[in-house]
């Protein structure tokens, strides 16, 4: 290899959209969206074998499993060597899966079984904490002590926007400037939005999560903004939350083959796609995962796409399953980009539709037929696993549990006929007080707010 030729070894990051030049990791990180609108995707995904998938992937810890599983990714980033430490103090609680109650199951052999994929086991009971804490502690270590203070601007539809707060939170040269839709999320969820203070500030945004998905894409992309004030993002539309996810499929899905001889198919209840996204990252890289099925809920934009639909974005519709109200996904770019065309794309996934009535029954009818509680979202996912088993399917199905049910308890609680309890880390947030502030939807408001703190 001449000294001018690239190294093979390196991968480098491209947009979506085709316009921004490939990307160190390190600089896609920071920048959070590509310079063009699109989002940043790798420029190959590389392929593990399956030595490197038995002997380093899902037969240690978690935070292992997603240093062998981001390496390849971090090559040429300056945090190559400090890849370890980042992950064993970002993934320093567990993602277990667990057996659940199964009529399929035949006696005890639990490849016929089905699992939960509990990923509400961080600060704030959601899944986005495990990638949230990860790219916070990247960004930090990335950062130069005499930079600019770096402002992370965050849309959530309810627990994205915790996450990051957590994560961020008290972090020297970081603030945090949260965007929801009022009135659009539990009450718990509000109060874990608001509580954090400091170098948080949380706006309650009049308007639908699309709007502020909108307001931030668009303040991100306005390069008179981001002369003016240091912004990244850490929506799922972030390279930093996005690999980050793959690392609990990776570990969960080498560990279970480890365990069982086969592979594990998954459900993934899912609004904006990126951890269906990540889920097929995973499966792409090379690990055991079987098939994909999203679950959605009565923001049936993407099951109607699959079904053979055009892929036809609409006004989002407020639901039960309020953290997977989204009518735009963003992460559908990355899912394009990587398949030649809506055919084959078509053929790597399914997905599906679930009323808030089925939410409901889903829920009131999961203790005594799967020996848990669910959240909404999760609900969504039981649904899918119950017409994949009335349709005869006896292979091993894991729900992702994507949020504890305590998050949701004026809507979980009537239905299972008791109090749900929520974990410790999670009372700690509701016991704090709160503040919000409220904010039109518009992206002229959110600039005015946004250059008054430059």
């Amino acid at each position: 290899m001449s000294a001018n030729a690239p190294n093979a070894s390196i991968i480098r990051f491209v947009s979506t959209r085709g316009a921004t030049p490939p990307t160190a990791i390190d600089d896609a990180l920071i920048a959070g969206l590509a310079p063009d609108g699109g989002l940043y995707v790798p420029e190959r995904i590389p392929a593990l074998d399956a030595h490197a998938i038995e002997s380093r992937i899902g037969a240690g810890t978690l935070a292992e499993s997603a240093a062998a599983i981001l390496a390849p990714y971090f090559a040429e980033s300056r945090l190559r060597d400090a890849l370890p430490t980042l992950c064993a103090r970002a993934y320093d609680f567990d993602a277990p899966l667990r057996a659940m109650r199964s009529e399929h199951a035949r006696g005890d052999d639990a490849r016929s079984g089905d699992f939960l994929l509990e990923l509400f086991h961080g600060p704030t009971a959601a899944f986005k904490d495990y990638a949230a804490r990860l790219l916070a502690e990247a960004l930090g270590a990335l950062r130069a002590d005499d930079a600019p203070t770096t402002t992370i601007l965050v849309a959530t539809s309810g627990d994205t926007g915790a996450a990051v707060a957590g994560a961020f939170h008290r972090r020297p040269g970081f603030d945090v400037v949260i965007l929801y839709p009022d009135g659009r999320v539990s009450p718990r969820q509000a109060h874990g939005l608001e509580c954090w203070g400091d170098n948080v500030r949380t706006f309650r945004v009049a308007g639908t999560f699309d709007d502020c998905q909108r307001m931030a894409k668009t303040a991100l992309a306005d390069t008179d903004l981001r002369r003016a004030r240091s912004l990244t993002s850490a929506n799922s539309i972030s390279l930093g939350r996005l690999l980050p996810q793959v690392a609990y499929y990776a570990h969960t899905a080498a560990a279970f083959r480890r365990a069982h001889g086969e592979a594990l198919n998954l459900i993934v209840p899912t609004g904006n796609l990126g951890n269906a996204a990540a889920a097929f990252l995973a499966k792409r890289m090379g690990l055991p995962i079987g098939e994909i099925v999203l679950a959605t809920n009565a923001n049936d934009v993407l099951p109607r796409y699959f079904d053979g639909g055009d892929y036809a974005p609409e006004a989002t519709k407020a639901t039960l399953a309020n953290a997977m109200d989204v009518g735009a996904p963003s992460n559908f770019e990355r899912l394009r980009h990587w398949h030649r065309d809506d055919a084959e794309l078509r053929g790597a996934l399914r997905a599906w539709s679930v009323s808030d009535a089925t939410i409901r029954e889903v829920i009131a009818d999961a203790p005594a037929r799967h020996g848990i509680v669910a959240c909404p979202h999760t609900a969504c996912g039981l649904h899918a696993l119950h017409r994949i088993r009335d349709a005869g399917d006896t292979r091993p199905w894991a729900v992702v549990a994507t949020a504890h049910p305590a998050k949701f308890e004026t809507i979980v609680e009537p239905l299972v006929g008791h109090a749900v309890s929520p974990p410790p880390a999670l009372a700690d947030c509701l016991a704090r007080p709160a503040h919000g502030e409220t904010l039109a939807a518009s992206d002229e408001a959110l600039r005015a707010k946004l250059l008054a703190r430059a």
